[in-house]
């Protein structure tokens, strides 16, 4: 919780926005003289600036850049890079740059009500499931919560807001884990490590190690991959509170301190009398909505966090039960034809496509985006033997056409070269002509959206929209 005076502090808050916003309030309430640094100047950024101007908070838009004379902390937006001009003379001044889950963690219980604990999750894919799955597990353990965070809900909001909850479900991202350097969770999880955002973080270290500042301090769990040893080297490394225990999670038989899967069951080999011998059920894998192999991980992490928490095994099973995913991931659009068409438009890097392209047997794969740097050779590789067809788009196609000219050369490859949106419904079209009765037709880009859609959700509409349309002329 804050000891900070705020009265008559100088605080720059760098970038508008989902967080930025929030925290230039709630900055503002506590008495700090709050200036708004923000790149943008367009027609939003100036109805948010007049809104927070309203208030008497300064906002200079077009320029955030430079370091407000008087400074003495910065807030940033999670999203703003390490190495802008603003942070390099914040730091040269040594002036201290926080989060909005940094701040968010140190106004936590100063509106009168107590600071509920915060389980976190991280990890290069998943987070958004598995931190809404353990809601919905701590919801039907009877549990006052929600999923905030890089959710969409401000932490700033959940913790300074009107509802008392008793836990928070927390899902962090790489970005926000850079920017908070005093977070302590009650139990943390780094679900899989794979590089992304690289160009932000420097390098694949730098990005791991944003990912286990996740683990520090934790009080009673640190939830690793055991299918992934980069994570359990991120608990190995991490400087934990005494008693605190490492508890994996696998798609296997559990051993001792693990959840895993017996039989078609989820069993708990952690948060039992007698780890060595004993094993507790918790749900069926049939509960589990979609049983892909890396939902069911997901949902192992969940529940492995909510048993840290002490919930009991049926919540466990009733929320896997009542969760429904969001859109765009793994999602069925449709059967048409003995084809299913599978709309998983968030699988924006190669780790989510590999885990997309490894829940089913025969797939006609749509692809193609913005690359970010990736490379797709290890990528096709492993997914060889399951491609009945690709089709590519977008602006790095060419990208993974290669790697499949070099390690699936028998698949045929649709490359349309274009990168305006009705090139979706080509896409599908293509895919359909591709297909065979008990065929996937699957979107997994491996890629941005952001070269022909506005983000991912729009994509994975667009695909959707073209699938009905396409049901429609095969009716």
């Amino acid at each position: 919780m804050s000891t900070v005076d705020w009265q008559g502090k100088h605080v720059t808050v760098a970038g508008l926005g989902v967080s930025g916003i929030p925290a230039a309030r709630a900055l503002h309430e506590r008495g700090a003289i709050v200036t708004v640094v923000n790149d943008g100047d367009d027609e939003r950024a100036r109805a948010q600036a007049a809104e927070l101007e309203a208030l008497g908070i300064t906002v200079r838009l077009g320029d955030g850049a430079t370091l407000p004379p008087s400074t003495e902390l910065v807030v940033t937006a999670p999203g703003w890079q390490p190495d802008k001009p603003l942070f390099l003379a914040a730091a040269e001044a040594g002036v201290d740059i926080w989060g909005d889950v940094e701040l968010a963690w140190r106004l936590r219980g100063t509106n009168g009500r107590p600071a509920a604990p915060w389980l976190a999750v991280t990890g290069t894919n998943g987070k958004t499931t598995t931190v809404r799955m353990l809601a919905s597990i701590l919801e039907a353990a009877g549990l006052r919560t929600a999923a905030v965070g890089n959710i969409g809900v401000s932490l700033l909001d959940a913790v300074l807001g009107e509802q008392e909850y008793d836990v928070l479900a927390v899902e962090l991202s790489s970005y926000q884990l850079h920017w908070a350097p005093s977070l302590r969770a009650h139990s943390a999880a780094v679900l899989n490590l794979a590089p992304d955002h690289l160009d932000w973080h420097g390098s694949m270290e730098a990005y791991a190690a944003d990912k286990g500042r996740v683990y520090e301090g934790n009080t009673v769990a640190c939830v690793y991959n055991a299918a992934d040893p980069a994570t359990e080297e991120l608990v190995r490394e991490a400087d934990v509170e005494e008693g605190c225990r490492a508890i994996g999670f696998t798609l296997g038989t559990p051993g001792p301190s693990q959840l895993g899967v017996v039989d078609g069951i989820l069993v708990d080999r952690a948060f039992v009398a007698n780890r060595q011998k004993q094993a507790q059920e918790l749900a069926e894998v049939s509960d589990v909505d979609p049983p892909a192999p890396h939902n069911i991980a997901n949902a192992l992490a969940a529940a492995a966090l909510a048993r840290a928490f002490g919930v009991e095994p049926a919540a466990v099973r009733d929320g896997l039960r009542a969760f429904r995913p969001d859109a765009h991931r793994i999602e069925h659009v449709a059967d048409i034809g003995e084809v299913a068409y599978v709309d998983d438009s968030k699988a924006t890097n190669t780790h989510a496509t590999e885990a997309s392209l490894a829940a089913y047997d025969s797939i006609v794969w749509i692809a193609g985006g913005l690359a970010k740097g990736a490379t797709f050779d290890e990528l096709v590789t492993g997914a060889a033997k399951r491609l009945r067809g690709v089709v590519l788009m977008g602006a790095d196609r060419a990208l993974i056409r290669e790697a499949l000219t070099r390690h699936a050369p028998e698949v045929p490859v649709v490359d349309l070269d274009r990168t305006d949106t009705g090139a979706m419904a080509e896409a599908v079209e293509h895919a359909a002509r591709l297909a065979r009765p008990g065929d996937t037709v699957l979107l997994a880009p491996a890629c941005a959206s952001m070269d022909m859609f506005t983000n991912y959700n729009k994509r994975g509409e667009a695909f959707a929209d073209a699938v009905r349309a396409h049901a429609e002329k095969s009716a």
